[in-house]
Order: C-alpha cells, then structure tokens, then sequence
C-alpha cells in the first residue's frame, strides 16, 4: 500500500502512463485507488499520428490492469522519505 499512499499525494500533478498495447497517454491526474485505476484529465496523445482516434478524448479511466508504467514527475517525490518508508515496511513483513 506504499505506492498507493505516494500516487495519492500525486494528485493535480501532471503523468505519463503507458498502457499494455503501447499507447501513451499524458495527463493530469484526478484519482488513483488500490487497484491502480486511474483517472486523467486534459488527457494528450504521445504519439498522434499512430493514434489519431484518440485525439478527441479530453477525460478517461484506466483500468490497472492494462497499465505497463507510470512516469511520476521526479520534483514532486520525496525519494528519501520513500526509501526510508521501504525500508520500514520490508522489516515489518
């Protein structure tokens, strides 16, 4: 549930996903739950001209399961504190 806590923080904040069959899409993001679901607003196309039909989309939710990567700004994570809330949470378990 790290990972979650820190998507959660993201909000408002602009991403990068990558989905399974190669389409990126780059977006603020307004939501995250436990299952990686996300929702993205002023939703932009990485590569237009393979996708074209996606061009009119502005909104969407993507379901977890089809996401390969999630490209977080790096200014935004604290990756101090992540390590050390790793480290925390490995020696719990």
């Amino acid at each position: 549930m790290l990972f979650f806590s820190v998507f959660k923080t993201l909000t408002e904040q602009t991403v990068t996903v990558e989905l399974k069959n190669d389409l990126c899409l780059i977006g603020t993001l307004k939501s995250v739950d436990q299952f990686l679901n996300i929702k993205l607003d002023n939703v932009k196309v990485l590569d237009e001209q393979r996708y074209p039909h996606m061009m009119a989309i502005k909104n969407t939710f993507i379901r977890g399961s089809v996401v390969r990567y999630v490209q977080l700004p790096s200014e935004s994570i604290d990756t101090q504190l992540l390590q050390d809330a790793t480290r925390r949470e490995a020696t719990r378990n």
